[in-house]
């Protein structure tokens, strides 16, 4: 324990309280979605003979062995009209196959037969991005209806939509990216490529099919009247058309094969990031739920959160007394050296005499960040960064002292890092500070975000202002009468609105983060990152561009 905590503190005991709440609500909300489209179609699952998609990874993947699931609250809360879609349809994980680290993709044949909402494809994308960023392996285990079609214009012919994935295909191919696909249940139209274009294809004997067009809508079509097993079944494809490469007698024999094909992989060039020895924090990391505050606008000691969070609870800073409302330091997780850019929610005082608020980004921070980032890339140390941020300082004294040139200098730097970056959203993540911060437009390999976090443009309360004062005026000049009342009534109604969107299930639901995490997975979750980055070495050079001096 730090002795400046104390954790018989009435403050520390409420954080406490409140933060294992959320966590616990976290958990909750997990199991839920874990059921897939419900337990009545997992039985009906088994009944055929099949697994579900979370069985068939959990089979695949080594006992054991850490994991982490990507976008398990995609689609959390939308498509309501339509019945849902539990984690979009589809289960992604990050994971070990024989001690080789791959990214494992699993249609969940429980929501709506594996059929593709737009959430879907944008899931299966972010997997590709993983796998191609970081060099890894990927598996498909296809069990899919195709496309949902009743949402068929938002998920068919644009950039990002269905059609990127076999592009995706195409391209890991000729990087020399391993993908092997298992058609463990229906593989019907365009999805039909997507295993016939990986490495290896195998498919499951009497249950697995793949076909441009079902038996139904090939009478339809040409007249012919066929069987769906005998147009695209196992036997057809092994045999006859040569489509895939190896027949499976059930589920477990095709996960089987899998094992014994990534078990023979060679080994990898790496990107050479350091590593020693793992050490645990020295201070318990449990107290992190009891320093972090339970009203999102309460300042406190992120260095606090940082020594919880790094090997031994050491660190090394960076310009300590300069840019003090932003942290910047060297440390290791989990044995990997990593260069951690943290958002300081105290309330400083500089050494002019001057405050600055916590969680605001000056420009003296934005400066030494700027320079911190390209320390780290000329050390090949990889970023962390840790959010908590309202956004940059405003006003005239900041504007005339060049906050816009400074903070732009700072984006710059993030933009064109080329060691990999890791983003942690433990409160707040508003505005330009979402941006500069790393935030997921930037390229984080993995950002992920605790239950205390929030995402959005500005503050609930004060956005609520806002959008309450123009709303009121658009009222009056209607000649409707506004009062108190009225004027107090349109803010609540707009705050909680405004409130449901930053929530970070919201954010989860749509893929602006990998994942909720219990804050205790952090280290996990980042150590599990540098490694898969550590399969990608380093061919671009560090470049800051052109900027404003």
């Amino acid at each position: 324990m730090n002795q400046n905590l104390n954790p018989m503190d009435l403050n520390f005991n409420k954080n406490e309280d409140h933060n294992k709440l959320l966590l616990s609500n976290l958990k909750q909300q997990f199991a839920k979605v874990k059921l897939g489209g419900g337990e009545k179609r997992i039985e009906k699952l088994h009944s055929e003979g099949k697994m579900t998609a979370r069985e068939r990874i959990d089979y695949l993947l080594d006992a054991k062995a850490k994991c982490i699931e990507i976008g398990a609250f995609v689609g959390d809360g939308m498509y309501a009209e339509h019945g849902g879609c539990p984690s979009g349809g589809v289960v992604v994980k990050l994971g070990y196959i024989k001690g080789k680290q791959c990214v494992v993709v699993a249609n969940d044949a429980t929501v709506k037969a594996g059929a593709w909402f737009p959430i879907t494809a944008k899931k299966n994308l972010r997997a590709q991005e993983i796998a191609m960023e970081n060099r890894l392996p990927i598996i498909y285990l296809v069990d899919s209806a195709g496309v949902f079609l009743p949402l068929q214009d938002e998920i068919f012919p644009d950039k990002e939509h269905f059609g990127r994935i076999f592009r995706n295909n195409a391209i890991m191919s000729s990087m020399g990216i391993t993908q092997i696909s298992a058609v463990m249940g229906s593989c019907v139209a365009g999805g039909a490529y997507l295993p016939i274009m990986s490495d290896e294809a195998m498919i499951v004997d009497k249950t697995g099919s793949i076909f441009l067009a079902g038996s139904y809508l090939v009478k339809a079509a040409i007249g012919e009247s066929i069987d769906n097993e005998t147009l695209g079944g196992a036997t057809t494809h092994c045999e006859i058309s040569g489509v895939t490469d190896y027949k499976a007698k059930d589920d477990k024999d095709a996960l089987d094969r899998i094992k014994n094909i990534i078990g023979k992989i060679g080994d990898y060039n790496k990107a050479g990031f350091n590593r020693e020895k793992s050490e645990k924090p020295a201070l318990d990391e449990n107290e992190i739920y009891g320093i972090l505050p339970k009203a999102r606008n309460e300042p406190y000691d992120m260095y606090e959160i940082i020594k919880r969070l790094v090997d031994n609870s050491e660190f090394d800073e960076y310009k300590a007394g300069y840019g003090q409302t932003l942290i910047t330091a060297y440390a290791r997780i989990d044995g990997w050296a990593v260069g951690i850019v943290a958002n300081q929610r105290k309330i400083v005082k500089t050494k002019n005499g001057e405050m600055q608020f916590g969680g605001v980004i000056y420009s003296d921070s934005a400066d030494k960040a700027t320079r911190f980032i390209a320390n780290c890339n000329q050390k090949k140390i990889p970023l962390v960064f840790i959010q908590d941020v309202t956004g940059f300082m405003v006003g005239s004294k900041s504007e005339h002292g060049g906050i816009i040139k400074d903070g732009a200098k700072m984006v710059n730097a993030v933009s064109n890092s080329v060691v990999p970056k890791f983003t942690v959203i433990v409160g707040n993540s508003y505005g330009a500070g979402n941006y500069a911060m790393c935030g997921k437009a930037y390229d984080p390999r993995l950002i992920f975000a605790w239950p205390s976090a929030e995402l959005a443009v500005m503050g609930g309360t004060q956005a609520a202002k806002v959008l309450a004062q123009i709303e009121a005026s658009s009222l009056k000049a209607k000649g409707e009468i506004v009062d108190e009342q009225k004027e107090t009534e349109l803010f609540d109604k707009i705050k909680a609105r405004y409130d449901a969107q930053t929530s970070p299930y919201y954010a989860a639901a749509r893929l602006w983060t990998d994942a909720i995490i219990d804050p205790l997975e952090t280290r996990t979750w980042i150590s599990m990152g540098i490694e898969a980055a550590n399969h990608s070495p380093i061919e671009k050079k560090f470049n800051l561009g052109v900027i404003q001096v």
